[in-house]
Parts: structure tokens; C-alpha cells; sequence
């Protein structure tokens, strides 16, 4: 029996496999709302046997967003437009999915990466980053540090957003609190220079994470999951790192965490991360071995083999692809025949012959009855 290949439970929530899409950005949608581009990119994720969608980061203010082209569940027209997405999703999808629900901060305001990722001003359609100091993280643009008002603001748009994804139906939610985003800007050091109860102190600077997973689970239904990304490092000296995380994470246990999302780095410039396959799993492991909090690994996961081995040795309870299922929508499929269980797989009636048992099936159908 394959390990990537067992069913997984979070709260009522069963996922038929430990293989997650992890969230990517689209930088496709307009004023915050989805387009025809997410139903095309999320549908086809949907019918392809995952254990979990989480859908793209999705964030709680327009000046959350980190490109006008990012994705928010900030008014009623995000609302709305998500509707049709959500429809066509369950319509024709098996795949349980889950919003990841954000805030950019101070890295707010630029163009998309095929643009160059360059700061936007007002005359080009950007607007006033915030962040919890006013610090650069080293392009050069300082943002505005928020006031108290606006923080708590923060908190409240974040359950509001949650309220949005229970009307439109998702299984799930995950809490961006990593790569540099507003969540992790408050729990890093280097980016959080306050003197205020926000502040200072490793208790302070979790404070506004934590009152935003507390406010969440309060409007979530107790059946629904609520997990957590984090950055377990800032691979930066003098940074976020692995004792700030765990006791981050010991927190969001005692709160009913239902998964711990870990990745690591984004917060500033000159970071020093040694890529290579599956280069943060030894960090996931870490969290794991602190913790009752399933625990997803992510980063560089490619093959299938490689994604047995970190569910079969007990390194994380789940994988996260998200470069390796743009590559190959179709990567469950492929992994469960490598693994010699195409047959815990769902394939859309649809689909069916193009799976490798089918090949007798399509031979005589396009073969003349004897009769």
C-alpha cells in the first residue's frame, strides 16, 4: 500500500490522498474578482484526483493585494464573481477546496512577475503599501507602519473574507502567514519594529497573527478545517527561525490548528536558502516532531517516489506541489500509477481511457464486431 495514497482526515473533511495543489498566484483577476481564467485553471485541478485545492492567495483588502491582478474576497463583487467558479468546481470537480486567505503588507503594489515585479505608484495604478513598521525590505520602498485602528481593521476583514468563503462553499481555509506577508512582517524581527503591545517581544510580535486565527475560527464552522502557512525561517541572521516557529505553532495547537502549511524565507533581500529537492522538508519534519498539528510539506516536491518517501517516513502528513502541478496538472494520476495503485484514484468518466488499464478498452472499441 502506497502512504501518499491514504485517505486523510481534518476535521469531517476526508481527503482521499495526502496530495495537496498548493496555492499559486494567477495575477488574472480584475479589481480582486475572478475571471474565466480561474474557472479554467481551477477546474482543471478539480477533476484530477488531488487530495486538497487550495485556491490562489486571496486577500482580505484591495491594498492587501500584492498586484492589481491579485485575487481578494474584499467586497461583494469578489463575492460574486467567485460564484460561477465555485459552481462549475462542484459541478464537475471531486476534489475538496480551500481558500488561502492574505494580506501582502509592505510587499503590496507591484506589477506581475512577467512585468518585472516593479513598484507601482498611484499614476500606474498601485497604491500606499502598509506593514507593521516602516521598514523596506530592500527595494527600496518604505512602507507606512499601521496605526492601531488599522490593525484591528485587519482582523476584522480577515473574518469577514472567511464569512465570504462559507457563503461560496469552501471545505477549507488556509491563513497566509509566510514568504514575507503581512502575518509573517509582524512575527519577524526584521520587519517588526514596534513599541506598542504588537511588538517587541516573541509574545507581541505573534500577537495580531493569532487574534486573526482566533477571529477566523470564531465565524468558521467547528467542522470545517482551519490551517496555517508559515515561513519556518527567514534564512536570514538575526530573522523568523525554527524556535520562533514552534512556539507559534505550540499556540495555534492549543487554538485547534488542523494543519501546519510549512514553508520558509521571503521576507527580505539577500537570503541565503540552499534549493534543492525537497529543501524544506527537513523543516516540516522539525514542526512534525513538535507537534500533534498535521503537517504539510512543500518546496521542490517533484516526484513520485520522492513524495511516498516523505509521507512513508513520517516527515509531513501531506505534500504540497505547486511549479510540479502547473507542469503537470495531471501529477496524482501519473504518481498512482508509478506507485502501482491507479486504482485509488478517481479519473472523470470522461477521462477514463486515457489511463494506461484502458488501452484494451479503446483497441476494441475502434475494433469492428465480428458480428
Amino acid at each position: 500500500m502506497s502512504a501518499l495514497f491514504q485517505p486523510f482526515n481534518l476535521r469531517s473533511l476526508t481527503l482521499d490522498n495526502r496530495v495537496v495543489v498548493s496555492p499559486m498566484c494567477q495575477y488574472s483577476a480584475h479589481d480582486g474578482c475572478a475571471t474565466d481564467w480561474h474557472l479554467m485553471h481551477l477546474g482543471q485541478f478539480a477533476v484530477a484526483g488531488n487530495g486538497l485545492l487550495i485556491m490562489e492567495m486571496t486577500n482580505v483588502q484591495a491594498r492587501g493585494r500584492i498586484t492589481p491582478g491579485c485575487m481578494g474576497l474584499f467586497d461583494d463583487a469578489c463575492e460574486q464573481a467567485l460564484e460561477p467558479v465555485m459552481a462549475f468546481v462542484r459541478r464537475h470537480g471531486n476534489t475538496p477546496i480551500a481558500t488561502q486567505l492574505a494580506h501582502a503588507g509592505r510587499k503590496a503594489s507591484t506589477a506581475a512577475p512577467w512585468d518585472g515585479r516593479k513598484r507601482l505608484g498611484p499614476e500606474h495604478g498601485g497604491w500606499e503599501p502598509v506593514g507593521p513598521s516602516a521598514l523596506s525590505d530592500g527595494d527600496g520602498t518604505v512602507p507606512r507602519a499601521l496605526e492601531r485602528d488599522e490593525i484591528d481593521a485587519v482582523v476584522a476583514d480577515f473574518a469577514a473574507a472567511a464569512e465570504r468563503s462559507l457563503r461560496l462553499g469552501f471545505d477549507a481555509i488556509e491563513l497566509h502567514g509566510a514568504h514575507g506577508y503581512l502575518l509573517h512582517q509582524f512575527l519577524s524581527p526584521l520587519s517588526n519594529q514596534r513599541d506598542d503591545e504588537y511588538g517587541g517581544s516573541l509574545e507581541n510580535r505573534m500577537r495580531l497573527p493569532l487574534r486573526v486565527f482566533d477571529a477566523v475560527r470564531a465565524v468558521w464552522p467547528d467542522d470545517r478545517p482551519l490551517g496555517m502557512r508559515v515561513s519556518a525561517t527567514d534564512w536570514v541572521p538575526g530573522g523568523w527561525d525554527m524556535e520562533g516557529t514552534l512556539a507559534f505553532v505550540a499556540q495555534l495547537q492549543r487554538r485547534g490548528c488542523d494543519w501546519i502549511d510549512v514553508s520558509s524565507g521571503g521576507l527580505v533581500r539577500g537570503q541565503d536558502i540552499p534549493v534543492g529537492p525537497g529543501y524544506q522538508v527537513p523543516l516540516a519534519r522539525q514542526v512534525k516532531a513538535a507537534t500533534t498539528v498535521p503537517v504539510m510539506a512543500v518546496g521542490l516536491i517533484t516526484e513520485p517516489r520522492q513524495a511516498e518517501q516523505i509521507v512513508a517516513d513520517g516527515s509531513a502528513d501531506m505534500v504540497a506541489l505547486a511549479r510540479g502541478m502547473l507542469w503537470d496538472p495531471r501529477w496524482v494520476w501519473h504518481a498512482a500509477d508509478a506507485l502501482g495503485v491507479s486504482d485509488r484514484v478517481r479519473t472523470p468518466n470522461q477521462y477514463q481511457r486515457c489511463r494506461p488499464w484502458a488501452s484494451q478498452d479503446v483497441f476494441a472499441e475502434r475494433t469492428p464486431s465480428a458480428a
